[in-house]
This record gives C-alpha cells, sequence and structure tokens, in this order.
C-alpha cells in the first residue's frame, strides 16, 4: 500500500513544506517579489531564492516574513527544520529578535566589533568566517545581517546610540579596501538624525565593561531589556535589577567616550591612516 498523503497535501519533506508555505502565503497576500523586499528591507531576490529552494535564508528573515503575514512562528518552525536542527535557534536570541523589532530605541556598547546594524557586507562576511561560518550558512548569516539594518531605516526609524571600543576601530580587516568601506559606512552613519555613535579611547583606562557587548531595548510600554554577548554565548535579560545594573555601567562607559562630533573626526583619522590600493 502506497504511503497515506497529509490531508492538507502539502509536503512533508521539511524544506519543501517551507517553500510551498513562502510560496502559497505570498500568493495569498498578492505581493511580488519586489513588493516584498521594499516592505521587509531584504533585497528581494533573496526571497526568489527562497522560494526556488536555492536558500533556506535565516531565522531572522523567517520571522520577519511571520511578522509581515501574522502567521505567529510557523515559517520560524519551518526553518529550523529545514536547516535540520530544531535546538540550533535558542529560545532567548527568537525572543531578542522580536524585541528588537518593536524597541522604540536601542543603545549599544561593542567591545571588540563593529554592531550588526552597522556592518557593511565585507565586515560581515569577514566576521562571520573568521567565526567559522561557511558555505550557505554563511551566505544566510550575511543576508540576514545585513537585512537587519532596514531597522533604523523608514519614515520613523527608532533611535541608536553606539559606543565603541577603540579596539574595534584599531582591529582592521584584512582586506583594505573593504575596511575602508566599513569606515566610511561608519561616518557616513552618523550624519543620519536618528545615530549616535561614541568612540571610548584606549586613555580612558578600565571601564566596567570591558569583556562585555551589550544592547538595550527600549519597548514601547517603557520597559528596558539587555542582550549581553561574548564569542561563545548570548543571554537576554529582563529582570529589573540586572538591567539597571548594566545600565549604570553603561552610563559610566558613555560619561568616558568622546563626544558624537570628536568620534566623528577619531573615525575619520582612522579612515586616513588606511593604505591606499596603489593601481588606482
Amino acid at each position: 500500500m502506497p504511503p497515506r498523503r497529509a490531508v492538507t497535501g502539502r509536503s512533508q519533506e521539511p524544506r519543501q513544506r517551507f517553500i510551498e508555505e513562502l510560496r502559497l502565503l505570498r500568493a495569498q497576500k498578492g505581493d511580488s517579489l519586489r513588493k516584498l523586499g521594499e516592505v521587509l528591507g531584504w533585497d528581494w531576490s533573496l526571497f526568489g531564492k527562497m522560494e526556488s529552494g536555492q536558500t533556506i535564508g535565516s531565522p531572522e528573515v523567517a520571522q520577519a516574513l511571520d511578522q509581515y503575514y501574522g502567521t505567529k512562528d510557523l515559517l520560524l518552525t519551518l526553518w529550523e527544520l529545514a536547516a535540520g536542527d530544531p535546538t540550533q535557534f535558542k529560545e532567548r536570541y527568537r525572543r531578542y529578535m522580536a524585541l528588537e523589532a518593536e524597541a522604540v530605541s536601542l543603545w549599544h556598547f561593542g567591545v571588540s566589533t563593529v554592531h550588526g546594524l552597522l556592518q557593511t557586507e565585507g565586515y560581515a562576511q569577514a566576521l562571520l568566517s573568521a567565526g567559522g561560518s561557511s558555505g550557505e550558512e554563511l551566505t544566510r548569516q550575511v543576508e540576514a545581517r545585513i537585512g537587519r539594518r532596514g531597522l533604523l531605516d523608514g519614515d520613523h526609524p527608532p533611535r541608536f546610540r553606539t559606543i565603541l571600543s577603540e579596539a574595534v576601530l584599531r582591529t582592521p580587516l584584512e582586506d583594505a579596501e573593504l575596511w575602508r568601506k566599513q569606515l566610511e559606512h561608519l561616518i557616513e552613519a552618523t550624519a543620519r538624525p536618528n545615530i549616535t555613535l561614541h568612540v571610548l579611547p584606549f586613555s580612558s583606562g578600565l571601564y566596567g565593561l570591558d569583556s562585555t557587548a551589550v544592547m538595550f531595548l527600549r519597548l514601547p510600554d517603557s520597559r528596558t531589556v539587555a542582550y549581553t554577548e561574548n564569542a561563545h554565548r548570548g543571554e537576554l535579560i529582563e529582570e529589573a535589577g540586572p538591567v539597571e545594573h548594566l545600565q549604570g555601567a553603561y552610563d559610566a562607559v558613555r560619561d568616558l567616550a568622546l563626544s558624537p562630533a570628536e568620534s566623528r573626526k577619531f573615525v575619520m583619522r582612522m579612515l586616513e591612516e588606511v593604505p591606499c590600493d596603489p593601481s588606482t
């Protein structure tokens, strides 16, 4: 006897089922791929590749689609199954992404790297490659990271303040041209009214967040949550006491940092030190 097909008539193979749902939901919405890209902030070709099975995208993309279509965690769950490891996408990070999308303001301290919201594609690829990603996984992660930059665009984008340790700006990419583009991107970002950049110089001495990158999210209900991260793990913190303690450390770091105007000049000096390509 042949195997019974599902009542829905849809594939039970995870990757194919994911593709089918993507196509069905877009058809029901009546959107073109180009419109989907414009609304969600990713290049429209990514959605075409996902619907044709060339890539499954990333968890960030799946979650954004769930929010757009009103399908709760359907696509995110199917993405996890298609990726082959339902445990790899941790619940706390899933919740963090949902909160980040809702935040009315964000403030960040980077101890060793530029935050993903301000990374160029070249910087993101180099950073993720150094972390061990490669092949299709690397492509998915880079696409997701660049797509998240759309959070700071639009008519009413959230305010974003970032403090970068001088170590971030003293750790160039191996490719000088890619590093130049990243520094230029940071300088361009400082001209946007919703983005504030500070540099914490080495001369500031020791400080309370010397081994911790942290992001604070101010939510519509006036709550603040924090997300701390190191090379091996990230942790979402929602309890008021620990968040307040981290905020105190962050405020102390901000007091030590250069002003936005001086920070812009600092980044420009770093840009001037990047060696030029002799062929240009």
